[in-house]
């Protein structure tokens, strides 16, 4: 499926270049032809609405990266009092506490990697 796109558009993967679920996403696109654009949350910044709709599409618990070391490096009454005015504001801030990566699909996104919900994305 050389060039393959979903839609209109290619589709776009945000995340942080130095994450090994980055590249194993990355990898995976590029093994299967899909044409893709990378968008770098840390050189690029994260527009506010843009992290708005992943939230209300998967809930900010699946948006934050609870799992990484700046989540895990804020004291513990942060982590506890958290609710989603809070998270946003959090990964707005900080977008190494957004859960990598955001694949965005022109209608719809897939936070993570799954090979399994890679392939359903893009069926050969």
């Amino acid at each position: 499926m050389p060039g393959a796109t979903v839609g209109a558009a290619p589709v776009t993967i945000h995340g942080i270049r130095n994450c090994d679920t980055m590249r194993k996403a990355r990898t995976w696109l590029e093994a299967r032809g899909v044409a893709h654009r990378f968008h770098d949350h840390r050189a690029d910044g994260v527009e506010e609405a843009r992290l708005r709709g992943w939230v209300a599409e998967h809930g900010w618990q699946a948006v934050l990266n609870r799992a990484g070391t700046t989540f895990r490096r804020l004291p513990e009454a942060e982590r506890a009092a958290l609710d989603e005015a809070r998270a946003v504001a959090l990964m707005l801030a900080e977008p190494a506490m957004i859960r990598r990566p955001v694949l965005d699909l022109g209608g719809r996104t897939l936070v993570g990697f799954s090979p399994a919900a890679y392939e359903a994305a893009f069926p050969r």
